[in-house]
């Protein structure tokens, strides 16, 4: 991990422990399981003002580039629950794969517990869209 923990803008960080603690109890299985390794992890994470966010951090709306097990390389955007839009690669952060990324770093690699097995995830690129400005609890 290039920063040696999870790194968090504080507004992000507050709006995604709000909406685990509403979707704790309404998931399925494999993404309750996630949504738990994250809580987890965000309790050793770093939380940082905006203006101190390094360019290459996974936050809400950042563009994401990763290299798969199998060599697949696939760019998805992490963002909060009610804009998914799993037809533009849009992720919901309490997807599974959003849970994953969320706080790493551009050159992290990343091994994750998905509903089709453990998937090993090299960040090969990050871009950051504009910054999460409005942040609301509703999912």
């Amino acid at each position: 991990m290039r920063y040696g923990s999870l790194i968090l803008e504080k507004k992000e960080f507050v709006y995604v422990k709000q909406i685990l603690n509403i979707t704790r109890y309404s998931c399925d299985f494999e993404t309750k399981k996630s949504l738990q390794k994250l809580s987890e992890e965000l309790k050793e994470a770093h939380i940082i003002d905006d203006a101190e966010m390094p360019m290459d951090v996974i936050r809400l709306n950042s563009r994401v580039t990763l290299v798969f097990n199998n060599g697949l390389e696939k760019t998805f955007q992490v963002v909060a629950p009610k804009h998914k839009d799993v037809a533009q690669n849009k992720i919901s952060v309490l997807a599974t794969m959003g849970a994953a990324l969320l706080g790493y770093s551009e050159g992290d690699i990343i091994v994750w517990d998905f509903p089709t097995g453990r998937q090993k995830l090299k960040i090969v690129k990050v871009e950051q869209e504009e910054r999460s400005k409005n942040l609301n609890p509703v999912i």
